[in-house]
């Protein structure tokens, strides 16, 4: 993690061209589309407490990373 080539996720997804995050945001609404939600807290509150749609939102991040930005991930100890 002390590697110059390091950036955080978050990081990551600020740097996004509007267009990408545009692409990212689409795929992800897909799995929360169903939710009944009226903030950002409340969404995060949904989607962490459902280990289903949980899964899915990793799953598409983490395969945008790794396929799209060719990025390694490593995980925090």
């Amino acid at each position: 993690m002390t590697s110059e080539h390091f950036k955080s996720v978050p990081q990551i997804l600020m740097e996004l061209p509007a267009a990408e995050k545009q692409k990212l945001c689409a795929e992800v609404k897909a799995f929360i589309k169903n939710l009944q939600w009226n903030d950002a807290r409340q969404l995060i509150y949904l989607v962490m407490k459902n280990p289903a749609v949980k899964a899915k939102v990793v799953g598409v991040l983490t395969t945008y990373l790794t396929k799209t930005l060719k990025a390694k991930i490593r995980y925090g100890e």
